[in-house]
């Protein structure tokens, strides 16, 4: 693993994965994003694992697009699922792992980020946490799979107000909108994470991943399709110029927040 992200065995079966990316603060670097996609390839590889743990550091679990990428994207250099030659794309990567992957979002999740999130098994989040697909407060429409993923994980109301909005929700807030998803104080998510991988890793592993390709099967069919017309949508939204002011305006540089 790269000095970004962390990926070690905590108990007999579980890999936790922590990205801690402090001077950049989680965005979606070249290096945060080679980083993780090394180590969902140990996860893949490593038939210990019975089940992956992901989670950020301190008030962060990951906060989606660098500022350079979008305008990238903006100007039609890039895509979201071809950001550069080399440079992988990581939003289903919880997909398609083999066994059950847990989310521990002990901290602030946001745009491409939140989506990385929802793509996991399970889905922990924090009370005091901001939780935001904030895309269309720059204009263009979602991507990472989102307008699949959140419908998929939150209901379609909900993802609607998320998606459409990109206003800013508390775990908290969340939780009271009816999300299914468990919600804890910052500092006890991961513990809670851990405590469910704990029961999961006491399955056969050949089993989960049976059984978790029969559940996921659905969604893994339907995203390079999602994916698709989310690039198309980009086409349309993405290259309008106040789209381009909005993220010199509005972005904000996380070494600098």
């Amino acid at each position: 693993m790269n000095s970004v992200v962390e990926l070690r065995e905590v108990k007999p079966g579980i890999a936790l994965l922590t990205m801690q990316d402090r001077e950049n603060k989680n965005t979606f670097t070249n290096e945060f994003l080679l980083g993780i996609k090394d180590a969902f390839e140990e996860v893949k590889h490593n038939t210990k694992f019975k089940v992956l743990v992901i989670t950020g550091y301190d008030n962060y679990f990951a906060s989606g697009g660098t500022k350079d990428a979008l305008i990238a994207i903006q100007e039609g250099k890039a895509n979201f699922d071809k950001i550069s030659p080399g440079i992988p794309n990581i939003y289903s990567l919880p997909l398609d792992c083999e066994i059950p992957v847990v989310a521990a979002v002990q901290g602030h999740a946001i745009g491409g980020g939140l989506a990385f999130a929802l793509f996991s098994d399970f889905i922990i989040l924090s009370k005091e946490s901001v939780y935001t697909a904030n895309f269309m407060n720059f204009g263009f429409t979602p991507g990472f799979g989102s307008t699949y993923i959140f419908p998929a994980k939150l209901g379609i109301t909900l993802a609607k107000d998320i998606l459409i909005s990109a206003r800013k929700f508390r775990g908290e807030e969340l939780r009271k909108r009816g999300i299914p998803f468990e919600v804890y104080p910052r500092k006890e998510v991961l513990g809670q994470a851990l405590e469910l991988a704990e029961i999961i890793a006491e399955k056969p592993r050949l089993s989960l991943i049976t059984l978790k390709n029969q559940l996921v099967k659905e969604h893994r069919n339907a995203i390079s399709e999602v994916i698709k017309q989310e690039v198309q949508m980009h086409d349309i939204t993405f290259h309008q110029p106040e789209v381009k002011e909005n993220i010199q305006k509005l972005y904000i540089d996380p070494r600098q927040a």
